[in-house]
């Protein structure tokens, strides 16, 4: 056994809810031991209140650097999801495997001082602009990989299966080709990526990803479901109204109703977004056990829609929070603008939260134990023999003054920011120390001479 660290919290949300006066021993990266009661000794970290740390479900990391740039409306008056998804395909023009590699590390910095412990990576840039493969065809995927050797966080990588252009089997376009494989090639970029996680701590996962009903046929489905069985399994599903048309006019139904009868959804399942349900269609994705995979900065900053929280959480669904295009990313933010979506389409207020527990209780620990079920990582809460993803929020800032357990959490989403977020752990790497990545400053300068380099090739 390795080294052990002891965590005192002077408050932490443990599985079994909230203790005072912890010690966390921590070993090999899990915790090792629980302690509740105890006074600190000499050697311990002293921390305020601890927290569980999300794994944050859902990036396209590649997507942080043009954060900003697609907020004017163009000669499309009816500027949309589809518009900017032209804007975003004209950028990745752009990028090359060191600025992938640089953007990366960069997005799971600011994830990490955002609170997130873990990094899942629905990685679809695999090729050349031109589309052909790199010589090495995990060449992107060993880039992502580089990045969380650099910044220590946890990191499932999934390689996306990306076919066609739409439903009807269509080539891929001029913004498409660097996605696309068929079936045979994937399989043989999926095993790549996985070996090149190898060197990655014990707490790497591999998975598979296939991007949507839009972009890969059935036989391409079954063939992700096949591919590497028993880890996790995600889809971007019923995101758009136009995506729910198309998959409705192929298939002769709607995108949920077709997965639900076509495919075994379970446990292993996440499912992206899902803002284009009915109700009936709510509540039977959520008797699955898939995790709803939210994403409700992005959603609102692409006009997605709204899900249905209320209904989900009522029919026992599960879900975590991802940061999607990264156009912000910040965890206390995404789990207000869950809530206060629910409290806007229904002019209510505490919408998801229960009589036994807050708001802000209800979001983390909704958002920890799907994050780690999503992202195929033995964490979500703190428990002895889970893996120590460990936040610690600052109980010397303002908006904590006088405030503990649930209300805490209430002040730091609804009231606070990341700023209050003063420590975490990935796995037992202490990777955030007084609100800063130990790294930050040679991440940051790394980034900003690739956005420098972008902005004179755009």
């Amino acid at each position: 056994m390795g080294e052990t660290q002891v965590i005192h919290a002077a408050e932490a949300l443990l599985g079994d809810g909230w203790a005072s006066n912890v010690r966390l021993h921590v070993a090999d990266g899990r915790v090792a031991r629980i302690e509740t009661g105890m006074d600190a000794v000499a050697g311990d970290t002293c921390a305020g209140i601890v927290i569980p740390a999300p794994a944050n479900l859902h990036s396209h990391a590649f997507q942080r650097a043009m954060a900003g740039m697609t907020e004017r409306r163009g000669a499309d008056p009816s500027d949309n999801f589809w518009t900017w998804r032209k804007a975003m395909y004209a950028f990745l023009d752009a990028l090359t495997p060191d600025d992938v590699e640089a953007i990366a590390a960069f997005v799971q910095m600011e994830m990490l001082e955002a609170g997130y412990a873990a990094n899942v990576e629905f990685h679809y840039l695999h090729h050349a602009p031109d589309g052909a493969p790199y010589d090495n065809l995990a060449e992107m995927s060993e880039r992502i990989a580089a990045a969380a050797r650099t910044t220590g966080i946890g990191l499932t990588l999934l390689p996306v299966l990306y076919q066609q252009g739409g439903c009807d089997g269509r080539p891929l376009g001029a913004g498409q080709i660097r996605f696309g494989n068929d079936i045979s090639r994937f399989e043989r970029l999926a095993e790549a990526a996985r070996k090149t996680l190898a060197s990655l701590p014990a707490d790497t996962v591999s998975g598979i990803a296939a991007h949507s009903l839009r972009a890969v046929s059935p036989e391409g489905l079954k063939a992700c479901i096949a591919l590497q069985p028993g880890t996790p399994l995600h889809m971007h599903l019923a995101e758009q109204t136009g995506e729910v048309d198309e998959v409705l006019a192929h298939y002769g139904a709607r995108p949920t109703e077709w997965l639900l009868e076509n495919a075994s959804v379970d446990a292993r399942w996440c499912l992206i977004h899902c803002t284009q349900m009915t109700v009936e269609e709510t509540r039977t994705l959520a008797r699955t056990e898939a995790v709803a995979g939210l994403c409700p900065i992005t959603e609102g900053n692409l006009g997605d829609g709204i899900f249905n929280g209320v209904e989900w959480l009522a029919s026992g669904g599960t879900f975590g929070v991802g940061s999607d295009s990264n156009v912000r990313i910040s965890l206390s933010e995404e789990l207000r603008q869950l809530e206060y979506s629910q409290r806007l389409r229904d002019r209510s207020r505490a919408a998801l939260a229960t009589r036994q527990k807050s708001s802000g209780r209800v979001l983390l620990e909704g958002a920890a134990k799907g994050g780690a079920q999503a992202a195929g990582r033995g964490s979500g809460m703190i428990a002895e023999g889970a893996w120590a993803d460990l936040a610690v929020l600052d109980t010397g800032h303002i908006h904590l003054e006088e405030r503990t357990r649930d209300m805490a959490l209430d002040s730091w989403i609804f009231a606070g920011d990341d700023r209050l977020v003063s420590d975490v752990w990935s796995a037992g790497r202490h990777l955030v120390q007084n609100g800063a990545h130990i790294h930050h400053d040679s991440i940051t300068a790394r980034y900003r001479q690739t956005i420098r380099r972008l902005g004179s090739r755009l």
